[in-house]
């Protein structure tokens, strides 16, 4: 079989969230996506930005890259999502594996959402598991992978795959599981199916916070290495192993800082909810009175 194509692929670090996006294209037509874009926010004075999302923009215009699609990989729960702005700048759809819908349904009744669907619509494209899609000429398949929320996809383009939460880097390990709709079991099973890929495919993090002993960050690794060196789903690693593993671990992780505001922008394809009488709009903070 002849090997895969290779798209072209720049990275853009944010470190306040350690979360990385991705400029993805293919060279033969200068056609290409997003993958996972920031909004800068800071949740001391509810200030939002979109310095990141411009940086990715200006980098595609000097390189001459149409974008065409932005590709979520799941409804972060660490960082706000800067894909309207993207759209907003470039036509560019915005897409997101079909399991958002009950993500959606998971939250809307916590922050008493009531202009959330429930049914997706929010975004513009919907993806099935093992559907396919191109970028220029590059075939792209997504691949369901749940576990760190029960809607998360990676999407496999060309010799790389876009992993999301689902691993990290093999020093680092894997996702946590402990969100609603998260389950351990689920998390092994969907990182058996990337680990099932050549080893020579390229996979590539949505996060990194270097692991104990390195000193720079990384976001590109190989299932081969993912394989031999995950210190969560190494092989030989069995499934009840790793669920053990993953639930004990969870039980000791503190919420991640942007954990509310960014569930209830990112259910929402990226936008704010809806302005309130006096034109402000604001995101809300469930309170739980300890008893």
């Amino acid at each position: 079989m002849p090997a895969p194509a290779k798209p072209e692929i720049k990275a853009f670090f944010d470190e306040p969230t350690n979360t990385v996006s991705y400029l993805v294209w293919d060279a033969a037509t200068m056609e290409g996506a997003v993958i996972d874009p920031v909004l800068d926010f800071d949740h001391r004075s509810g200030e939002a930005n979109v310095k990141s999302a411009d940086a990715m923009l200006a980098e595609a215009a000097r390189l001459g890259i149409k974008l065409g699609c932005i590709l979520e990989t799941h409804a972060h729960a660490d960082h706000l999502s800067g894909a309207p702005y993207i759209k907003m700048k470039t036509g560019a759809k915005i897409c997101i594996g079909e399991h958002i819908k009950d993500v959606q349904r998971i939250f809307r009744p916590v922050f008493n959402a009531t202009d959330v669907s429930g049914d997706g619509s929010e975004f513009d494209h919907l993806f099935k598991d093992g559907e396919r899609f191109k970028i220029g000429n590059i075939e792209g398949e997504v691949i369901y992978t749940p576990g760190h929320t029960p809607a998360c996809v990676s999407y496999h383009v060309g010799d790389a795959v876009f992993v999301g939460d689902t691993m990290f880097m093999p020093d680092y390990g894997t996702a946590r599981a402990d969100f609603p709709g998260g389950d351990a079991r689920a998390l092994y099973r969907s990182i058996q199916r990337i680990l099932s890929l050549p080893k020579e495919t390229r996979l590539f993090m949505c996060h990194d916070y270097k692991a104990p002993g390195r000193d720079q960050y990384a976001w590109e690794t190989t299932v081969g290495e993912e394989k031999a060196r995950n210190v969560h789903v190494h092989e030989g690693v069995s499934e009840d192993a790793f669920v053990k593993m993953r639930e004990t671990r969870d039980a000791t992780l503190p919420a991640p800082l942007l954990l509310l505001p960014s569930i209830q922008v990112n259910i929402r394809a990226g936008k704010f909810p809806p302005a309130e009488a006096n034109g402000v709009r604001y995101l809300k903070v469930p309170v739980k009175l300890a008893s």
